[in-house]
């Protein structure tokens, strides 16, 4: 199995989009390759560039689909209860929010575009939240809560992420927030490819087609 991480930027700020992609190994997924400020034909031409002999299980960090009505989805409002009820302040917007509507735009178009791929490639889609899945696995939620900002926490992630069996992402220069963000999203995914989430909203057709999961 192939697993790709997108930390994904609204559609004019590329530069603040990440891809990372693993491959499994055993109970450990290896780091293959890392595209930062990656645009939608970049993204589309690294997953393609996965070959079509394994499935490929890709989790996306951007809401997927929004609430006919507005405001919270419900899988929006379960997950934010449950963090919270855990110490953890990460997060979770509405998708209609003012500030997330583009991110959420780019989702659904980047969606659109995936789908295209499924008649060569076995592709599973699943709508993740990189700073959820890390506070539910426990990762401290100091470095949570700062590895935007701070390098040290950033490292202390990376850290914590190779002991949940990524390889390989560890760096010894400076890395951005959105490539540790990258790296938790495909830790979500690969979870829930493996039926192993520790939550997982199911999707609710017509209006929410992806699973939301942690």
């Amino acid at each position: 199995m192939r697993i790709v991480g997108i930390d994904l930027s609204g559609p004019r700020n590329f530069a603040d989009t990440c891809l990372v992609s693993f491959e499994e190994h055993g109970e450990e997924i290896h780091l293959m390759d890392v595209r930062e400020g990656a645009d939608d034909d970049q993204i589309l031409e690294a997953i393609s560039g996965l070959g079509q002999s394994e499935g490929i299980v890709i989790g996306i960090d951007a809401p997927l689909s929004y609430n006919p009505k507005g405001g919270d989805r419900p899988s929006d409002s379960d997950l934010r209860r449950l963090v919270y009820s855990q110490g953890g302040r990460v997060g979770i917007m509405p998708p209609t929010l003012i500030r997330m509507v583009y991110l959420t735009l780019r989702g659904l178009q980047l969606t659109r575009l995936l789908e295209t791929l499924k008649m060569q490639y076995d592709l599973r889609i699943v709508e993740v939240h990189p700073g959820a899945c890390m506070n539910l696995r426990g990762a401290d939620a100091g470095d949570i809560s700062k590895f935007k900002t701070e390098p040290l926490a950033r490292g202390r992630l990376l850290d914590w992420l190779e002991t949940k069996g990524l390889r390989g992402i560890c760096r010894t220069e400076s890395v951005t927030d959105h490539y540790v963000a990258a790296c938790a999203a495909a830790l979500g995914a690969w979870q829930w490819g493996l039926g192993k989430s520790v939550w997982c909203f199911a999707l609710e057709l017509p209006h929410h087609p992806y699973d939301f999961a942690c």
